[in-house]
């Protein structure tokens, strides 16, 4: 696959892909993304990172931002328990496929206490009308009804973020794009380069919620154990022939064929016999049609589920130490 294509896949949209072109036809470019560290880290988390792997292979310098700031204004817990907590997401990023010596994990509070970062958050706020910080916040902030003034904050922090890191692509969940429309509209007034923007879309959570949240418990942690893993997916909304919002199908489509090429599923002849599906157009067709039944589903996802992260098992096994148990330890 041609950089373009391997950075593309999967995406939700690029703004834009002519300045992403132009920065894969150079000899340096770099990318983030940032991530709270607030608890388990699941589906929605590994898909961002798994588009910062793809950015790796094409030869990009990435930076994972663990957001400690960022989750303490969203009341996410103290810095002591949130810090704690962005050790162990660092490890699961590691174990998912980051490559530690290529991936450079910064803490906020090491740059965002510095004088120079608060004055140009400080800049931005003077020009930023509260009703764009609250409709940039909209989607993830946890107290949406009646926001503080903390989380009015938040995107101008998280705009002047790309700008300190000196990143050249902004990587993001789909609900971020509203933050990174002020960082590229803003940030230029500050005298920093605008940054090319990738969202991936957002993934519905186990229970057909609109979103994966450890919050709603409505995830699959990429460190669950294999009976977990199947015991969750047994449960998932899956109703038959629909496919639209239906997270089983999601879960195959962005997980499962990326990684392994294919899901296998094994059901008895009476029943239609083994299966392979190679692409997720001809699961829809499939799925649609009524001639994969939801249980069937399941079960080869939930088998997919626990090969695809063996690798995650194995990692926290050879480091128990890293386990979010362990960094929550009194």
């Amino acid at each position: 696959m041609k950089p373009i294509d391997i950075v593309l896949r999967g995406v939700a949209e690029a703004v834009t892909v002519g300045e992403l072109r132009q920065l894969l036809a150079g000899e340096k470019f770099s990318a983030y993304c940032g991530y709270e560290p607030s608890g388990k880290v699941h589906f929605g988390h590994a898909l961002t990172v798994s588009k910062l792997i793809d950015l790796q292979r094409v030869g990009a310098r990435v930076t994972v931002l663990l957001a400690d700031l960022h989750a303490f204004l969203n009341h996410k817990g103290t810095l002591e328990e949130i810090r704690r907590i962005a050790e162990y997401n660092k490890h699961c990023f590691i174990a998912l496929g980051l490559d530690p010596k290529q991936t450079n994990f910064v803490l906020g509070s090491s740059f965002q206490l510095k004088p120079e970062y608060v004055l140009d958050v400080l800049k931005m706020a003077t020009n930023t009308t509260i009703l764009r910080a609250r409709r940039a916040m909209a989607e993830i902030a946890r107290q949406i009804k009646d926001p503080d003034v903390a989380q009015t904050i938040y995107p101008l922090m998280q705009s002047v973020d790309i700008a300190h890191l000196g990143v050249d692509i902004a990587v993001g969940g789909i609900d971020q794009r509203k933050v990174h429309m002020v960082a590229r509209e803003m940030l230029p007034e500050l005298g920093y380069k605008k940054p090319v923007c990738i969202h991936v879309p957002l993934l519905h959570g186990l229970d057909g919620e609109a979103k994966m949240s450890s919050s709603k418990g409505n995830f699959i942690a990429v460190d669950d154990d294999p009976a977990m893993i199947k015991q969750k997916v047994a449960k998932a909304f899956c109703p038959p022939k629909i496919v639209k919002d239906n997270p089983v199908i999601e879960y195959v489509e962005y997980f499962v064929l990326p990684a392994l090429g294919k899901l296998s599923v094994d059901r008895p002849e009476k029943y239609g016999g083994p299966l392979e599906i190679g692409d997720a157009a001809e699961l829809r067709k499939i799925y649609a049609a009524g001639k994969l039944h939801p249980a069937d589903l399941k079960t080869a996802l939930a088998e997919s589920l626990v090969k695809l992260l063996a690798p995650v098992r194995e990692y926290f096994d050879k480091n128990p130490w890293a386990r979010l148990e362990s960094q929550n330890r009194p």
